[in-house]
């Protein structure tokens, strides 16, 4: 299915800005790779993209290639990790996949235990000897997987000299391990090298605190998983079209099983700041947008006094569109879905992202400027869509 073709000749979009926004999810963060592959088929190219986590990687892959290798890249990266031999038979041969919830569920698990014994190829490896056998203070000590091959994977697929040149904003979110402080390695204001997408996307224990600079990093998701708050406060205000990509999802079923409270746990820890950043936005700018009003009926001896300069820094008269694209998980999907690196999931993921985007691109409201006195709306095909 080509998006252009049946709906976006000739449309341009009413925004200065277009906003990719990517959370973190591991293994579920090929359903970004779809939704990209639907807005390029649309022809809708990211000002600036921002993740956390999968989502860094995600991002740096589409920062750092020609806009016509960015799918392909991001397909070379999602084949490359999700390649394993005793697993492939399930994608290459129909007949052979398996069908209904608890087969699936079975090969999961399987796919998942392999990846906690093996790793991922061209991502991360089990340490060996174990941490516990290190001698303390060695930072081999401190995960029980290295990540040298995932620097290796950025250095062939990503150019970072492109990343480096400013034509597409990058941020990446990552935590300070000795300071707790959240920090984003934007483009604007570093250096960007492989480190700081892996540094984004070093969850512990797993893996490894990444060093930058005398200081070291773990996940940016280990205090907040979206980088939608950093767009949103960082960049100059402009009409902004954003798309926030989620791969958890805040609402679900009561869990049935001490499998599914996992699950559940999860899903709430991951998506819960998500939600609360996104309404904090909102309200935010719902604020700015009044005050920029209210400023705009002054009359001019007032509008010089220094109270209404102080608050004209806080004003804002733009406008935001936020589209939220969320994975819905799969009923025979469980806690491991996150490190379940096998090539049929990949593929289920990157379709289930490529659907949705497509599903909301077809809605006209999706992409239109918000018409409202807030100068702030929300698209989400899951509530707001008609098919």
């Amino acid at each position: 299915m080509n998006v252009q073709s049946q709906h976006f000749k000739s449309r341009p979009l009413p925004f200065e800005c277009i906003a990719l926004v990517l959370q973190g999810g591991g293994a579920l963060g090929a359903y970004q790779a779809g939704v990209y592959e639907a807005l390029a088929e649309a022809d809708i190219h990211p000002d600036w993209v921002a993740g956390v986590s999968i989502g860094s990687i995600n991002a740096a892959i589409i920062a750092g290639n020609a806009p016509s290798e960015r799918v392909s890249k991001l397909r070379a990266f999602w084949r490359e990790i999700t390649a394993n031999p005793l697993l492939d038979w399930a994608s290459t041969a129909d007949a052979l996949a398996p069908k209904g919830d608890l087969s699936r569920a079975i090969f999961n698990q399987f796919s998942a235990a392999c990846a906690a014994i093996a790793g991922a190829p061209g991502f991360f490896s089990l340490r060996q000897p174990a941490p516990w056998l290190r001698p303390g203070g060695a930072i081999e000590g401190t995960s029980f997987y290295e990540t040298t091959h995932l620097k290796s994977t950025l250095e062939r697929l990503v150019d970072f000299d492109r990343i480096n040149a400013g034509g597409m904003r990058f941020s990446a979110g990552a935590v300070n391990v000795c300071t707790g402080n959240f920090v984003y390695f934007d483009n604007q204001t570093h250096t960007i090298r492989p480190e700081h997408v892996m540094a984004s996307g070093s969850l512990p224990p797993g893996f490894p605190a990444i060093e930058i600079e005398g200081e070291f990093y773990w996940d940016g998701g280990l205090i907040s998983n979206t980088p939608l708050q950093w767009v949103a406060e960082n960049g100059p205000r402009q009409d902004t079209l954003a798309f926030q990509v989620d791969l958890w999802s805040a609402q679900g079923d009561f869990p049935r099983n001490l499998a599914d409270v996992a699950t559940r746990q999860k899903e709430i820890q991951y998506s819960s700041r998500t939600r609360a950043n996104t309404e904090q936005f909102k309200q935010q700018q719902r604020s700015r947008h009044a005050l920029a009003g209210l400023l705009a009926k002054l009359p001019a001896d007032l509008l010089g006094s220094d109270e209404a300069t102080m608050l004209s820094s806080l004003a804002d008269h733009k406008v935001y569109k936020l589209v939220h694209l969320i994975y819905r998980s799969r009923q025979y999907e469980t806690h491991s879905k996150d490190y379940e690196f096998s090539r049929l999931s990949m593929e289920d993921h990157w379709q289930a992202g490529y659907h949705d985007a497509v599903r909301t691109l077809r809605q006209p409201e999706a992409l239109g400027r918000p018409d409202n006195l807030e100068g702030v709306s929300t698209y989400d095909l899951a509530e707001d869509g008609h098919e």
